[in-house]
């Protein structure tokens, strides 16, 4: 589209970013594709020296004075760049986040490889590559339903196997996080940084994985998780994201994993359109000076909710949502997307 706001005078009135991450690198505007291969990665990060430094520096760098735009693309992955396109196709610009998924359907198991691939090529273009993975319960394989698999529950006996280090359960899960590793390796050898965010939504027991709090619960596999495949695995691009939903808010500490575990706090806002003052607090206070974000939204954030919340780093609109024009019109797209503390592609470093 042309002749859009942004260029109408809208834009651009706030001061800019001046964290060192912006200062002599050139800002790449090809447009997404479907799949392709890398371009040299932002910041001059040579293949296989990938570490978190950059993306963690510079979200520390742009809190409580910019938010980066941000899209997920799940379903399928045999497309994901699809819903990306559709920001584009609204606002005239691409998202400065890209979301991808591993996810548990077979097609989209088998599709994995176009998805890490749409990650490397997102990142060489400038973007934040953050990925999500609804995978299925180490009680069942390697493809799910969702129903049955994700939405899945493991009694108390099961879960005291899946935290006990060396047990079936326990080896079972550490074998299926093996089936991410290569693909976060590939990423990692082309230097691309990953905002990794397992076991999201950790406090709503909608998931297999999630809804058990204290020092034996979800946090706990959190940490396994975490140890795994930076410890065991020696993965050192992964930027730990913690995550839960706007639920019970005043006791989201009941599933912080600990402090040298998280990187960056995120919470999905669903019981609701727009994230609360009361969300905000409780983001702010857990995370400890850590960046937070909004890791699902479905309605986009709006300008007064950025200006009044200037903490939130980034956020990433849910794919369908996206599409509602109730929830999501497009002048209301529109209006985050031109607004000048939210940070778009073209303008990443």
């Amino acid at each position: 589209m042309t002749g859009h706001p942004r260029y109408q005078g809208l834009r651009r009135n706030a001061v800019r970013v001046t964290t060192a991450l912006l200062v002599a690198a050139p800002l790449l505007t090809a447009a997404p594709s479907a799949a392709g291969t890398a371009a040299a990665p932002p910041g001059g990060a040579a293949p296989g020296t990938a570490r978190v430094d950059d993306t963690l520096a510079f979200l520390e760098g742009i809190s409580g004075t910019s938010t980066v735009s941000g899209q997920h693309n799940k379903e399928p992955n045999s497309d994901p760049a699809r819903h990306t396109r559709r920001v584009f196709d609204i606002t005239g610009e691409y998202p400065g986040l890209w979301g991808g998924d591993f996810l548990f359907a077979s097609s989209d198991v088998e599709a994995r490889q176009t998805m890490v691939d749409e990650a490397a090529h997102q990142w060489g273009n400038g973007a934040i590559v953050t990925l999500t993975w609804h995978v299925c319960p180490p009680t069942q394989g390697s493809s799910c339903s969702w129903e049955d698999g994700v939405m899945s529950s493991l009694d108390d006996g099961q879960w005291a196997e899946l935290i006990t280090d060396g047990s079936p359960l326990n080896r079972a899960w550490k074998a299926r996080l093996d089936e991410a590793v290569p693909y976060l390796r590939q990423l990692e050898s082309q230097g691309v940084e990953v905002v990794w965010r397992p076991l999201h939504e950790m406090n709503d027991p909608w998931a297999w994985w999630g809804g058990r709090p204290g020092e034996d619960g979800s946090a706990e596999l959190f940490r396994i998780t975490h140890d795994h495949l930076t410890g065991e695995r020696g993965l050192t691009n992964l930027v730990s994201n913690w995550n839960v939903k706007d639920v019970d808010v005043d006791s989201i500490g009941d599933y912080w994993p600990g402090d040298e575990y998280v990187d960056i706090a995120s919470i999905d806002i669903w019981m609701k359109n727009q994230p609360s003052a009361q969300d905000y607090a409780a983001m702010r206070e857990v995370a400890g000076g850590r960046p937070i974000a909004l890791g699902e939204v479905g309605q986009v954030p709006g300008v007064e909710t950025l200006e009044a919340q200037p903490d939130w780093v980034y956020f990433m609109t849910w794919p369908e949502y996206l599409d509602d024009k109730d929830l999501n019109p497009d002048s209301h797209v529109q209006r985050t997307y031109y607004d000048g503390r939210v940070l778009v592609l073209r303008e990443m470093p």
